[in-house]
């Protein structure tokens, strides 16, 4: 699965340069990762992690578990969800936050 493009392009729409790492994890390790960097012990489809480094946006981490059942509750592909939860991780990093102004970034961003 590429995703470099549909990051690329919500990069440029912001006028934001660098990199953007995405990992595929398991419930438990997203579990791990919430319960470490937000206090919230419980899985969760999708993470984002700011890094102050040159060059490199931050990461993003995506539960696969989580994803392929959000994907079914929601009657879409597994490819879709994937994409939204990509979507609204970059749009974490970029200092967006739950809210009207993320909703509709995220529908400008769904059509790349």
């Amino acid at each position: 699965m590429q995703y470099d493009s549909l990051v690329k392009k919500i990069l440029k729409r912001e006028s934001v340069s660098g990199e953007v790492n995405i990992v595929f994890v398991d419930d438990k390790k997203i579990r791990e990762l919430n319960k470490k960097y937000r206090h919230k012990d419980k899985a969760t489809d999708v993470l984002s992690f700011e890094m102050n480094e040159e060059g490199i946006v931050g990461d993003i981490a995506i539960s696969t578990e989580t994803t392929k059942a959000n994907a079914k509750k929601y009657g879409v592909t597994y490819e879709v969800e994937v994409r939204r939860l990509i979507i609204h991780g970059v749009l974490h990093l970029l200092g967006y936050d739950h809210g009207k102004e993320m909703r509709n970034a995220e529908k400008i961003c769904q059509k790349f």
